[in-house]
């Protein structure tokens, strides 16, 4: 029953977490239209997310010394690669197929799942990523703007693999008797997110008069701060925090697919708010992605296999002799409980 109330409530955050990532796109266009830069509106996003989790941070002020590979690689993969790597992407190729690269993320990830943590990978997780990202090629109908760019192509690889570690790092943030909070670590993810930004935004070259002005929402006037206050509080502070909480309380794959939502509700959000209607192929597309997300929420999380998987390579640990004196741990601190834990050494190699 407890089990049955713990994936109950992941799949809630997971769906609250996708519904306020969704949200994100309607209220930035109205400030790009109004005449912001793409990038200067996502330095304002993770700026303003950052001063706003200021107190977080200074309560968690341990962490860094704690878990400063893990908060690193937060900031500078979850938070501000992801956002490099695309922009960079859709300035090379088309929105549509930058967004369907990106979002092999969850396909990434059913991948280092399988290959370096070692775990087996359930058929419904399997199938629910396929189907969500021919759902997704559907819904951005990637085939209106194909054509091929390979730096574009390969920045976009670089934004799933960005968004992959979101889901990895907010896996292994959990593990261990160290394990960390995850406010905690949206608050840090999000301080050095905005530095990394900062260097390639370049903000002393933001028109700063934008946001004392109104943008235009399909025929209404809505003031931009009111936008970038949902930009900063609810797309981002929520997303992200009800994110890492979702893939703690699932597991990365499953919470992984579920975040496909996203883009069927910025489509949706899109055509109720700001008038762009969508298609025939979209509606389609919007509904084998909810599919697929459900199939790959019914599989299970799958714990860690005690036999190596077929044609891997023995850890170390599997490599040492089988008996070992009792005193020869003794003395050596592991606070985070993963001396013996492959996963965990490959996630501190990733971020490290």
């Amino acid at each position: 029953m407890q089990a049955s109330q713990g994936r109950s409530a992941g799949l809630g955050l997971a769906l609250v977490s996708a519904l306020a990532f969704g949200g994100s796109g309607v209220a930035a266009k109205p400030l790009i239209e109004a005449g912001l830069e793409p990038l200067h509106v996502t330095w304002l996003r993770v700026v303003g997310a950052a001063l706003v989790l200021l107190p977080v941070a200074w309560r968690h002020r341990d962490l860094p010394r704690r878990r400063p590979a893990l908060l690193a690689g937060f900031g500078l993969l979850a938070v501000a690669g992801v956002q490099a790597c695309y922009f960079a992407a859709i300035s090379r190729i088309p929105v549509g197929v930058a967004l369907l690269v990106e979002y092999l993320g969850p396909a990434l990830l059913l991948g280092w799942v399988r290959f370096v943590q070692r775990r087996p990978v359930s058929r419904a997780a399997a199938v629910g990523v396929v189907l969500a990202v021919g759902g997704l090629a559907c819904v951005v109908e990637v085939w209106s703007g194909l054509r091929f760019d390979t730096l574009g192509l390969v920045l976009g690889l670089a934004a799933a693999c960005c968004q992959a570690s979101y889901f990895v790092l907010a896996d292994l943030g959990g593990e261990g008797e160290d394990a960390a909070d995850p406010l905690g670590v949206l608050a840090y993810g999000m301080l050095i997110g905005a530095v990394a930004l900062t260097a390639v935004a370049r903000p002393w070259n933001l028109d700063w008069s934008t946001l004392a002005g109104r943008a235009d929402m399909d025929g209404v006037r809505v003031p931009a701060v009111l936008l970038l206050a949902w930009i900063v509080l609810v797309a981002t502070v929520v997303a992200y925090l009800t994110g890492v909480k979702a893939v703690r309380q699932l597991s990365p794959q499953i919470a992984g697919v579920v975040a496909y939502l996203e883009a069927v509700v910025a489509c949706v959000l899109a055509w109720v708010l700001l008038g762009e209607k969508l298609g025939l192929a979209q509606i389609a597309g919007g509904v084998v992605v909810l599919a697929g997300a459900f199939i790959a929420q019914t599989s299970t999380p799958k714990k860690p296999s005690p036999e190596p998987v077929a044609g891997s390579w023995p850890t170390p640990a599997e490599r040492a002799p089988a008996a070992v004196p009792a005193e020869a741990g003794a003395g050596h601190d592991d606070p985070a409980g993963r001396a013996g834990d492959p996963a965990g050494r490959a996630g501190e190699r990733a971020v490290g």
